[in-house]
């Protein structure tokens, strides 16, 4: 069930109306109609991993209230280590023995030896890398005694399975969601509105943006042996486009979702591509998993307090580790390698956080000077993309050695719905339109409201591409 699907348009409605008209009066009740239609949710994709979801969620409500009720340390680090052991099992089973297995294998043939490795061939479960995170923070919060075990499993439950951030995030904390779980919630109606239009905006982003990049994004990576530099530029360009649409978009649906339920999740996305540098960049996109390595592994590590060496040591491990995190290839690697050497030298030159300001106040003088900065920062992050998009390593090096040596510069027809040159004045009018409303959440909201509303419904029917329901991207992590 996507949420651009028309069974999610059936979904909510009722989830929302039994909410708020049936169990109105009970919190409890409330909590266990989320439950209920989260799990629902999520079997729509595969019922059979339900069960994996339920197991995770046990195990983590069980070893938490263990770990917590301990006489000793050693009882404590025992039952820490089970939880964080078997939830990293299952996501290493499910998303990366193949990888290692043929990896291994490869590396004997290497040295002249033959290998024929047992393969899973396993599906991965939607959404595994975002709900085991969710239970490793807890169980971490509570080893570490910032936070009480939650004694009612019912709402335990909710905050790992709570449907609008089940399948991709944001990646929640139990100090930030637990505690609105916890109490009645009452309907507010601006609150609600504010829901809508983000929900809104979200769709925008989706099925006008991310799917029309994707045709012309999918079109250049597939066949970019054929593929002029100009094409190929733009491929990465669409791309990137794509991945913010799809992704931001799926974040902005999530948390409008959740707000008509009177709950408020983490902010996941801040107008990225408006960064000044990569440090900022890393601030703004995909905000919950970028805290997630920075809380529960940069600062444990020891993070930018040591020398010189601590400090690469550090910031290669948490790219490379976010880089592994969405997904079992070596062109995730490479991308997020990559991203370390950008990061580096800001951090080496105590200039990783010289721009931790708003750019939300900035008057046109000023706006005109960020142009080369937000450019060359938008520059290498597409240049990054590619990586993150090819197949393997070997397209990614072919894409980029065409695109630096083909050196042609005409326009090459696409066979499919949108011309190349309607897409890019989309995608100007795009960001021309998120940055006059970047000091909001979404620029739906504020005056001409209605006005605004009408006009992205009207996009939506006459540029959003409906060929066939298309899945978000980060599902598949």
């Amino acid at each position: 069930m996507f949420f651009n699907s028309l069974s999610f348009a059936v979904f909510l409605p009722v989830v929302f109306c039994l909410y708020w008209f049936v169990f109105k009066t009970s919190k409890k009740a409330q909590n266990a109609l989320l439950i209920i239609a989260s799990y629902y949710f999520y079997s729509c994709w595969d019922w059979r991993f339900l069960f994996l979801l339920i197991f995770s969620t046990g195990l983590d409500y069980f070893t938490a209230l263990k770990i917590e009720n301990s006489q000793s340390k050693a009882s404590r680090k025992t039952w820490f280590w089970i939880s964080v052991g078997v939830n990293l099992g299952f996501l290493g089973v499910f998303k990366y023995y193949d990888f290692f297995a043929v990896s291994f294998s490869e590396l004997l043939k290497g040295f002249g030896l033959q290998a024929n490795p047992l393969l899973l061939k396993l599906v991965l479960p939607v959404g595994i890398s975002f709900y085991t995170f969710h239970g490793l923070s807890y169980i971490i919060d509570i080893y570490k005694e910032r936070i009480r075990a939650e004694r009612n499993f019912i709402d335990y439950a909710l905050f790992v399975s709570y449907f609008p951030l089940l399948v991709a995030g944001p990646i929640e904390r139990a100090t930030h969601l637990l505690p609105q779980v916890k109490v009645k919630r009452n309907f507010d109606y601006q609150q609600a509105k504010e829901g809508l239009h983000q929900i809104l905006w979200g769709l925008v982003k989706k099925i006008v943006i991310a799917d029309s990049c994707a045709q012309y994004a999918n079109a250049v990576f597939d066949n970019y042996e054929n593929m002029n530099s100009l094409s190929l530029m733009l491929g990465a360009v669409y791309f990137a486009f794509q991945i913010y649409g799809d992704f931001s978009g799926y974040s902005d649906i999530a948390l409008g979702t959740s707000k008509l339920f009177g709950v408020n999740l983490l902010k996941n996305f801040d107008y990225p591509y408006f960064s000044r540098d990569i440090a900022e960049f890393w601030r703004r996109w995909h905000i919950s998993l970028s805290s997630w390595f920075r809380d529960y592994l940069y600062i444990p590590l020891g993070g930018s307090k040591g020398g010189t060496w601590m400090k690469i040591r550090n910031t290669f491990i948490i790219f490379l580790v976010s880089g592994f995190w969405h997904g079992a290839n070596w062109t995730y690697l490479v991308w997020g390698f990559l991203n370390a050497l950008y990061f580096l030298p800001l951090l080496l030159s105590k200039k990783n956080r010289i721009h931790t300001g708003n750019i939300e106040n900035v008057n046109p003088v000023q706006a005109l000077k960020l142009i080369p900065q937000i450019g060359l920062t938008f520059l290498l992050t597409c240049f990054a993309w590619i990586f993150f998009r090819a197949p393997t390593i070997t397209e990614a090096f072919g894409y980029i050695q065409r695109m630096f040596t083909n050196l042609k510069f005409k326009s090459q027809y696409f066979s499919i719905e949108r011309y190349n040159y309607e897409l890019l004045l989309m995608i100007l009018l795009f960001v021309g339109f998120e940055w006059f409303n970047r000091y909001k959440v979404e620029p739906i909201s504020g005056r001409y409201s209605y006005l605004k509303i009408a006009l992205a419904i009207a996009v939506l029917l006459l540029f959003g591409v409906y060929s066939e329901y298309k899945s978000f991207i980060y599902f598949q992590f």
